[in-house]
């Protein structure tokens, strides 16, 4: 999922050996885990998000790319789905794609006013576009706690020139804020503009925005945000300087990690802060890009950990393990590469890829999911496209 440019066209011509895609010959200095994968469903379709509501239910919420949100419950997908979004979105075929349903998340009060936000590509008449980025907020069905409303209240729309790199996730903030992940308009090496989009502050692509969507306005400036009445410059902005941010969350401490895919070498991983730029397209990670050499890395912020392409090829962002399960894991942050490759870090980014037991061959690692007791989840495919039937949702837990 969220792959770079030509690392998608090298995999999916089966050149698998050339970078170790299947990720079965990249273990450096793998650490040993008691960590396994326990099946919980399978048969999804590119999932690429998880929820639990906190109402007591037991539920897990899936969205699948192509644009369908399902429940999980006492360890069935029930038959009717709660959303079903492919109505408004651009049409999924089953060859690869960056494009679909990319981002869903409760209201943190969800249990008293049944508020959910989703993220997805619609079709985009504008001029230069090859689609739209939609975020919107939808509501459980005042009847039926199963089933959505289909009204819809759309917040943000945000216009894509390539079909790639469109990052996705959303996420509310210990302050209640909701920060949405954006890539930086796609095709390869961010070639917008006389200095890509990732560094220019008059767009929202290659960002991390903050946006107050608690009023009944479609949504409002937090005023301590970074860049309000700067001129020529996105308000909605919290961070930016990032290639394809690929899922990010929050520790305890309400530090934001952010899993940011890579071009041509390097994964990284960073903690994102207010108004800080991080770096792309000036530096893939901590290394020069455009410049390849002597680049002015001046008031860049470098990422805590990253890793290069002898590896894994394009990385898939975690959480940090708060549970009771797996000693080891404990308060560090877990995440992974697509090709199935796993990390575990600390807050300062020690550590490195574990091993995970009663993993499947070719596994590709799209997401990770939590649930109230902060185990964690992992939303995996065996396919590239998204109308692929090999998908599945694994808990990590604690081997035998």
């Amino acid at each position: 999922m969220q792959l770079s440019d030509y690392k998608v066209l090298i995999c999916l011509m089966g050149f698998f050996m050339l970078l170790n895609c299947s990720g079965k010959n990249n273990r450096h200095n793998e650490q040993a885990s008691t960590a396994s994968l326990q099946l919980v469903v399978k048969g999804l379709e590119s999932p690429i998000e998880m929820g639990m509501p906190d109402d007591g239910s037991g539920r897990i919420f899936i969205a699948e790319q192509k644009g369908i949100i399902k429940i999980i419950r006492n360890g069935a997908v029930l038959a009717t789905p709660f959303l079903d979004l492919r109505s408004k979105m651009v049409a999924m075929n089953d060859g690869y794609t960056e494009k679909g349903l990319l981002g869903f998340v409760f209201h943190p009060q969800y249990k008293s006013n049944g508020k959910f936000y989703v993220y997805y590509s619609a079709h985009s008449s504008g001029s230069g576009s090859d689609h739209k980025s939609v975020i919107a907020e939808f509501k459980v069905s005042a009847t039926n706690p199963d089933k959505a409303d289909l009204t819809e209240r759309k917040i943000l729309e945000i216009e894509q020139p390539e079909a790639n790199h469109n990052g996705g996730h959303l996420a509310f903030g210990p302050d209640k804020y909701l920060y949405i992940g954006l890539g930086d308009g796609g095709g390869g090496g961010d070639e917008h503009g006389r200095i890509g989009n990732g560094q220019n502050l008059n767009t929202l692509l290659g960002k991390i925005l903050r946006i107050d969507i608690n009023k009944e306005t479609t949504y409002s400036i937090p005023p301590d945000n970074p860049f309000v009445n700067r001129a020529n410059t996105k308000p909605e902005i919290w961070a930016y300087g990032l290639r394809n941010p690929w899922k990010f969350t929050f520790d305890k401490n309400g530090r934001l990690f952010c899993a940011d895919v890579g071009q041509n070498k390097y994964e990284e991983v960073n903690i994102i802060e207010k108004g800080k730029n991080y770096g792309w397209r000036i530096m893939e990670a901590s290394h020069c890009f455009n410049p390849a050499t002597n680049c002015a890395a001046t008031g860049l912020t470098l990422p805590i950990y990253e890793y290069d392409h002898k590896v894994g090829i394009s990385v898939t962002g975690g959480y940090f393990y708060t549970g009771a399960q797996i000693l080891e894991l404990q308060n560090k942050y877990v995440f992974a590469d697509w090709t199935g490759v796993f990390f575990a870090i600390t807050d300062q980014g020690k550590g490195g890829v574990i091993s995970i037991k009663n993993k499947p061959n070719d596994l590709r690692v799209l997401s990770f999911g939590n649930d109230l007791k902060d185990e964690l989840y992992v939303l995996t495919s065996l396919d590239t496209q998204p109308m692929s039937k090999t998908g599945a949702l694994y808990k990590l837990v604690k081997s035998n």
